[in-house]
């Protein structure tokens, strides 16, 4: 087990054992990819919703919202700007 994923089942009990897109333990090559899988956006979700203290159904609602669809539906992969989305939160989901 790397110690990536052995820091990640620590601090994410419930994620523990399970399989994990990808991205959840990699970086792209500069490691400044603003985008993630919405795999990994989704497996985020009881974690920021206990840290807003909002309902989990309500922060997974706003995260498929955010999702961009394959380019001309077939090129890429869909996926989620951090950025867009936290900024979303914020606006929808005040600290």
């Amino acid at each position: 087990m790397s110690a990536d994923r052995k820091a990640l089942d620590e601090a994410q009990p419930e994620l523990a054992g399970g399989v994990l897109p990808a991205d959840m333990l990699t970086a792209s090559a500069s490691g400044l990819d603003p985008d993630i899988t919405p795999a990994n956006a989704l497996l985020q979700v009881t974690r920021v919703a206990q840290a807003r203290g909002v309902p989990p159904e309500r922060i997974a609602a706003l995260v498929q919202q955010q999702v961009t669809p394959r380019s001309l539906w077939i090129f890429g992969e869909p996926r989620v700007n951090v950025l867009e989305l936290n900024l979303a939160l914020d606006r929808a989901f005040p600290k």
